[in-house]
């Protein structure tokens, strides 16, 4: 099979202000060691898809920190959308580019920033959805739930199958528990395979604007290509794959990952869930000292930190701004980035 990886890396990463701007996002920074976490996602799937194989679309503002950080993939495949158009159009246009290169190609798409701590086992089914995409089904890598999120969608599974009998949105927590016990649910990680026509005759069925302009590019090594991107993308419609195409399509093929330390590392709480701790429950990265205080994240390699009978907060220092915040409050950090953006402040 000419296996393809196609990472998407278009986020800004507002919820890990302040290290993440519009400059160097989430996706381009190390949080729990060895590498990045785009470099971290492309070593994950280098013993599935070759480097030279991988495909990056991500925002003009990081292609040259992503060329920099990946020296081993191409760096003509490293694509800068001219506009934020979320992940329908996304993929459609790596589709497009993928099929007119390699009518062979088989495309796994995978989020740029997640992380994997078992990555064999996660290899395993990354094997598995190839094979079935390559014989021309859709197939998806969902996550088992480990409790009842309702930060996250849901794929359900047809009893006794891997057939997906439907995609749920983010659920209250009732019903996330009553998806939990059932046992017939997954996280949606969005992770997809599939042939390029496959999917570009789905983006044809349910998306038709979209996949007119996409078709209407000349192929990638034309010359006119990046001229004619520009003026075709911002066109597309912005939507996500899931609301495009995956909620509508049918015959979807599923699995689900089991205890494979799977993590969307969707905020800073996040994060300090993955890190080591000391005795009292502090994460701490930098020179902190800590007197009656427990359960605290601190981020802080410029200064000296000292905690003082203080539980359960964010401390994240950068040379130009200070996070303070409750843990339990860490997916509102990107609202602190619209209240800047609104008040025309330069901390982006």
């Amino acid at each position: 099979m000419a296996l393809y990886a196609l990472i998407l890396a278009g986020g800004r990463g507002t919820r890990f202000w302040p290290r993440s701007r519009a400059s160097r996002a989430k996706q381009v920074l190390e949080f729990l060691g060895a590498g990045t976490l785009i470099q971290q996602t492309v070593a994950r799937l280098s013993p599935v898809v070759r480097e030279e194989r991988m495909w990056v679309l991500t925002s003009p503002l990081l292609r040259s920190e992503i060329i920099r950080q990946l020296p081993n993939v191409p760096p003509r495949q490293v694509l800068a959308e001219p506009a934020q158009r979320n992940t329908a159009p996304a993929i459609g246009l790596a589709c497009h580019i993928l099929e007119s290169l390699d009518p062979r190609a088989v495309v796994g798409v995978f989020p740029a920033d997640h992380f994997i701590a078992r990555p064999k086992p996660f290899l395993t089914i990354v094997r598995r959805a190839f094979r079935e995409a390559a014989a021309g089904h859709i197939a998806i890598i969902g996550i088992h739930p480990r409790w009842p999120e309702t930060g996250y969608g849901y794929i359900e599974f047809a009893p006794g199958s891997g057939q997906v009998r439907r995609f749920v949105e983010k659920p209250d927590l009732a019903t996330a528990k009553r998806f939990l016990r059932s046992g017939r649910y997954a996280w949606n990680a969005g992770m997809f395979f599939w042939r390029p026509r496959v999917f570009l005759d789905a983006l044809r069925r349910h998306l038709p604007k979209t996949a007119s302009l996409l078709a209407s590019l000349p192929p990638f090594d034309d010359r006119n290509f990046t001229r004619k991107l520009a003026s075709v993308f911002p066109q597309c419609e912005n939507i996500s794959v899931d609301y495009a195409v995956m909620e509508k399509v049918r015959g979807v093929v599923g699995f689900a990952a089991g205890d494979i330390g799977w993590s969307d590392v969707g905020s800073w709480n996040a994060v300090y869930e993955l890190l080591a701790k000391d005795s009292s429950g502090n994460a701490l990265k930098g020179d902190v000292l800590v007197l009656d205080a427990a359960g605290n994240y601190v981020e802080a390699p410029h200064k000296l930190v000292a905690l003082l009978g203080v539980q359960d907060l964010i401390v994240v220092d950068t040379p130009d701004a200070l996070l303070v915040a409750r843990r339990d409050r860490a997916q509102r950090v990107s609202e602190l980035v619209k209240l800047l953006e609104s008040r025309r402040r330069d901390l982006l």
